[in-house]
């Protein structure tokens, strides 16, 4: 029988950097986000302690510790209403339900407290995790984009997803 995680969703604080380069140590972390292997600690720290003005940053945290972090990157002017997300998940807690319970969070900050009506992702293609993850929260794929990033020596594609709050669709 698999235990069940307890959760709790929180904004990111400054002291969280040290649990986020542990999540980026995670080979799979980097190779299903856009993020480069081998960042140096000071780098990671001085992205935590100083974030985008535009970003509104949450952490999932199990027992003291921080093992996941989705960022929402809020767009202005004509776009000011949509945000891009992006997600990382420690490798030792993929699957166990950390990535669902970061996005219920994020659409309902998205949704109900920054009005926001359409979040926009990328993810790889052959991430089948995470397409399956996206696409039951609701995102739709809108697109290919070919030759996206460049990963382990060749180039990747993605798929542009997005998630529409529904009555923005009416």
């Amino acid at each position: 029988m698999t235990e069940t995680l307890s959760i709790t969703i929180r904004g990111q604080n400054t002291d969280d950097w040290e649990n986020i380069v542990e999540i980026l140590a995670g080979e799979n972390v980097v190779a299903n986000t856009l993020q480069l292997p081998y960042q140096s600690r000071d780098t990671i720290q001085d992205r935590v302690e100083n974030p985008p003005a535009n970003a509104r940053m949450l952490v999932a945290e199990v027992d003291g510790t921080v093992i996941g972090l989705l960022g929402l990157h809020l767009h202005q002017g004509r776009q000011a209403h949509a945000t891009e997300l992006g997600m990382m998940v420690h490798p030792d807690f993929q699957g166990q339900g950390v990535g669902s319970a970061l996005l219920e969070a994020a659409i309902d900050l998205a949704e109900n407290w920054l009005n926001i009506s359409r979040i926009e992702l990328t993810v790889f293609t052959d991430n089948a995790d995470g397409v399956a993850l996206y696409h039951k929260f609701g995102f739709e794929i809108e697109g290919t984009l070919h030759d996206y990033a460049f990963r382990a020596g060749e180039y990747v594609d993605a798929y542009l997803m997005a998630r529409l709050r529904e009555e923005s669709r009416t």
